[in-house]
């Protein structure tokens, strides 16, 4: 079930000529050229150019129906070749199992890569990784997929990204402009309101940042009722909703 919440949180600014005009700031009358009035700059504020800029933001949240998983195999042994030979048996075995998993190639991406000598004061012979980011489009099935490559004989395995198809980004990015754009209309008629005018319409307006916010978590192995009765533990994932953000600026025209 996919649930949305519209969160709001907006800043409001007026434009630099309307915090230069402390003594009036609604005057319909520009200052002499050369007072101490007048900087020699373009007033943002008079009676034929009046306007009101407002930096808003706005969030919605929903479900995730994608996620990424981190799964690999790491190796250890005497020479590289070993270590090498290793990782490409686990490697093989992990592919088996995403196919047996019905995981499409195409979600399938190698991630690290490496064979170096071991760290350590004491330690000895050659290390290894190969890791693999698998993409799922049911994020139900993320604790089965742990479950199946940990069989496989995945070492590596844990981290999970729950985030958005590039669809639901769409959507979800729209629905966060919208929110605030809506934030930005409410505040400037507050702040015409509160000083006596009245709006005429949008002269400008600029979108910041868009961006979608994925909820990060470690896989963590609990274990079920059919455990509790000598059944194999079963990973289970719990989620929270993913966030897409905005913020826009909006300058609109007043009239005194």
């Amino acid at each position: 079930m996919d649930r949305r919440q519209f969160l709001a949180a907006s800043s409001i600014g007026l434009t630099a000529a309307a915090a230069g005009c402390l003594g009036s700031p609604l005057s319909s009358e520009n200052p002499e050229p050369g007072s101490e009035a007048d900087p020699g700059a373009e007033s943002d504020m008079t009676a034929q150019d009046g306007e009101i800029t407002v930096s808003a933001s706005g969030e919605v949240e929903t479900e995730p129906d994608q996620a990424v998983i981190d799964v690999g195999v790491e190796a250890s042994g005497e020479s590289a070749a070993a270590v090498t030979e290793e990782l490409s048996t686990g490697a093989a075995e992990l592919r088996t199992t995403f196919d047996d998993l019905g995981i499409p190639e195409e979600n399938i991406e190698d991630g690290r890569y490496r064979v170096h000598e071991a760290h350590g004061r004491t330690a000895t012979g050659y290390e290894g990784v190969h890791s693999f980011e698998v993409t799922v489009t049911d994020v139900d099935r993320v604790g089965e997929i742990i479950d199946a490559v940990t069989e496989a004989g995945a070492d590596d395995v844990g981290h999970v990204r729950f985030t958005l198809r590039e669809e639901t980004r769409s959507e979800l990015r729209n629905d966060a402009i919208d929110d605030a754009l809506a934030n930005a209309d409410e505040e400037a008629s507050h702040i015409a309101d509160n000083r006596g005018v009245e709006l005429e319409g949008t002269t400008a307006v600029s979108t910041g940042d868009v961006r979608v916010h994925p909820v990060h978590l470690e896989a963590e192995a609990m274990t079920s009722a059919d455990a509790a009765s000598g059944g194999a533990p079963q990973t289970e994932i719990g989620t929270e909703p993913v966030r897409v953000s905005a913020s826009v600026t909006v300058t609109y025209a007043f009239a005194p």
